[in-house]
C-alpha cells in the first residue's frame, strides 16, 4: 500500500512538473538549467530545451539512490515532449521540467523493509511551489486573455466573437487554451522551432474535434474535415494496420525547425478509442482548395499564377532537402513520394506539401539514411528510372533527393498543362496517361520510362511562350535519365524566383 501511495505521489508530482514545464513554454522560457554531473568546466551546469534528469538505482537495502544527473535535449526524441526514455516503468530514469530540479532527486531514499521506491525527498514548501507557480501562470494568462478580449470588443471585436459563438462553449476545462488560435498556439509554444506542439495540448486539442465531413480516401485510411473552435483542421485516420505509418509521419513532422509555409502544417497526432478499435489521428492545417490533384482538375490559371504555384512547390522541396546545421537544426529530409495528390492548395495560390510518412532523414554525423520500417511503397508513376529498374543507392541521401526531382518535373508538367494562355490549354491528365493504364504495374512504368526512355509530351506552341518555356526546360532538366544530371530542388527554386522578379520588373 505504501509503495502504491509512493508511486501515485511520483507521478503527480511529474504530472505537475510537466505542468509548469508547458506554461514556461508558453510565457517564452526556453532554457532549463540543470545540474549536470558531468559538466566541470560549467560549474556543473547545463542547460537544455527539454528535461533535466536523474538516473537511479537501487541499493542493497532496497534503497533508491541516484546514479547521473544532467539534461535531456527534446530534439533527439520522439515525441520531443515526452521522450520513451523518461516513461520507463522501473523508473530508472527521473525526468523533471524546474531549474535544478535533479537536485532535488539526488537523495531518493527507501523506507526500511520496502521493495519498491515511494516518493522524491520534497518538503511540504518544494510540492506547494510547484503546485501554485503553474496555477499562477495559468491565472495571469487568463487575465490577460480577458483583457485583451475586452479591449477588442470596445473596437467591434464582439460581432466577431458571436459570430463564432458556437465553438466557444467547448472544453471549459481548458481555460489555457480557450480563445487562443490555432496559429498563436503553435507559435508560442513552439518557440520558433517547428518541432510541433507539446504532447499534452495535442491530446486536448485531438480530443475536443468535431469532425464534420470526410474529403478523401487512400491506402492508409481516410481524411476528414473537423471543426476545433471555429477553425477547421484536416484529419487523417489511419487504420490500425498502418500504425507505423501514422506514427512516422507523426515523428518526421515533427522534426525540429521543420516547420515552413510551404510544408503542410503539423498540428496534433493522437490515438482515438472510439468504443470498437483504436483510430489513429493525425491532425494538420485544412486548405479548402484541397489537393493540386482535385485542383487541376477543376481549375486553369494564367502565367503568373503557374509560376506562384511552381515556385511554392520548390521552395518546400527545397526546405525538406535543406541541411541546417546547429543545436537546433534540421536533417535533411527526401520525400520519396511525391505527386500531386500529396501536395495541398492554399487559398493565396501557393502550395504546401503533405505525407511525409515515407520521408527518409539524413544523419550528417553517420552519413547514413534513416529509412522508415513499413510496407509501403512510393507511386509507380511518378517513380525514377533508377528507382524502376532499382540501380539506386539507397545507401547515398543524395539518391533520395534526385528521386524527388524526377516526381518534382512530372508535377510541373501537370500545372503547365492547365496554363491558360490565350484560351488556350489541355485537359487535365496525370503523367504518362497516353503511354500506361490508369493504375500502372512497375513492369509497365519501367518499359516507358526506362527502356523506352519515354517523357511526358511536351507541346511546341509552349516555345513561344517564355514562361512555359522555362517551365518545359526546368521540367527537362528534372527528369534526366541520369540522376547526377538532375537540377537541385534549390538551383530550381532560384530559376523561378529570378524569373518572376525579372517578370515583375517589366510591369
Amino acid at each position: 500500500m505504501c509503495s502504491q501511495k509512493g508511486n501515485k505521489m511520483r507521478d503527480t508530482v511529474s504530472l505537475l512538473l510537466n505542468i509548469l514545464w508547458l506554461s514556461q513554454l508558453i510565457i517564452g522560457v526556453c532554457c532549463l538549467k540543470c545540474r549536470c554531473d558531468i559538466c566541470q568546466e560549467k560549474n556543473h551546469i547545463c542547460e537544455t530545451d527539454g528535461y533535466c534528469f536523474t538516473t537511479t538505482y537501487e541499493t542493497k537495502t532496497g534503497g533508491i539512490e541516484h546514479q547521473y544527473r544532467g539534461c535531456l535535449n527534446r530534439s533527439a526524441f520522439f515525441p520531443p515532449e515526452f521522450p520513451m526514455l523518461c516513461r520507463k516503468k522501473s523508473r530508472d530514469t527521473i525526468c523533471c521540467s524546474m531549474d535544478f530540479c535533479n537536485n532535488l532527486l539526488s537523495n531518493v531514499t527507501e523506507p526500511p523493509n520496502s521493495t519498491e521506491p515511494t516518493l522524491w525527498n520534497l518538503t511540504s514548501l518544494e510540492i506547494m511551489i510547484i503546485i501554485a507557480a503553474p496555477t499562477a501562470v495559468i491565472c495571469a494568462l487568463t487575465i490577460a486573455y480577458y483583457f485583451c478580449r475586452t479591449s477588442k470588443q470596445s473596437r467591434g471585436g464582439l460581432h466577431h466573437h458571436l459570430q463564432h459563438g458556437e465553438d466557444s462553449i467547448e472544453a471549459p476545462d481548458h481555460p489555457i487554451l480557450k480563445g487562443v488560435s490555432l496559429k498563436h498556439m503553435i507559435e508560442m509554444t513552439t518557440s520558433g522551432s517547428g518541432s510541433g506542439l507539446p504532447l499534452l495540448v495535442q491530446r486536448s486539442i485531438a480530443r475536443q474535434i468535431q469532425l464534420v465531413e470526410s474529403i478523401g480516401q487512400g491506402r492508409f485510411g481516410e481524411v476528414w474535415r473537423g471543426r476545433w473552435r471555429g477553425e477547421n483542421v484536416a484529419v487523417k485516420i489511419f487504420s490500425s494496420r498502418e500504425e507505423r505509418s501514422w506514427f512516422r509521419e507523426a515523428e518526421i513532422y515533427q522534426t525540429v525547425m521543420l516547420r515552413h509555409e510551404n510544408i503542410l502544417g503539423f498540428i496534433a497526432a493522437d490515438n482515438k478509442d472510439n468504443g470498437t478499435w483504436t483510430q489513429l489521428w493525425l491532425i494538420t492545417d485544412y486548405h479548402e482548395y484541397g489537393s493540386l490533384f482535385d485542383f487541376l482538375d477543376r481549375n486553369v490559371m494564367d502565367t503568373s499564377g503557374m509560376i506562384k504555384m511552381a515556385l511554392s512547390i520548390a521552395t518546400g522541396l527545397a526546405h525538406l532537402h535543406m541541411d541546417i546545421m546547429g543545436t537546433q537544426g534540421k536533417p535533411a529530409i527526401a520525400h520519396r513520394d511525391l505527386k500531386s495528390k500529396n501536395i495541398l492548395v492554399k487559398s493565396n495560390g501557393t502550395c504546401a506539401i503533405g505525407d511525409l510518412g515515407l520521408a527518409v532523414r539524413h544523419d550528417v554525423t553517420t552519413d547514413t539514411v534513416d529509412i522508415p520500417l513499413n510496407n509501403r511503397v512510393g507511386t509507380k508513376r511518378y517513380m525514377a528510372p533508377e528507382v524502376l529498374d532499382e540501380t539506386m543507392n539507397v545507401y547515398q541521401f543524395d539518391s533520395f533527393k534526385r528521386a524527388d526531382v524526377y516526381a518534382l518535373g512530372l508535377i510541373f508538367w501537370e500545372i503547365a498543362t492547365r496554363c491558360n494562355v490565350g484560351g488556350i490549354y489541355d485537359e487535365y491528365n496525370l503523367p504518362f496517361y497516353d503511354a500506361v493504364p490508369p493504375d500502372p504495374t512497375i513492369e509497365e512504368m519501367r518499359r516507358v520510362v526506362c527502356i523506352e526512355k519515354q517523357r511526358p509530351n511536351i507541346p511546341n506552341r509552349w516555345q513561344s511562350c517564355e514562361a512555359l518555356h522555362v517551365m518545359s526546360k526546368l521540367m527537362k532538366e528534372c527528369w534526366y535519365q541520369n540522376a547526377t544530371a538532375r537540377l537541385t530542388a534549390l538551383r530550381i527554386k532560384k530559376t523561378l524566383s529570378n524569373y518572376r522578379a525579372s517578370e515583375e520588373l517589366k510591369m
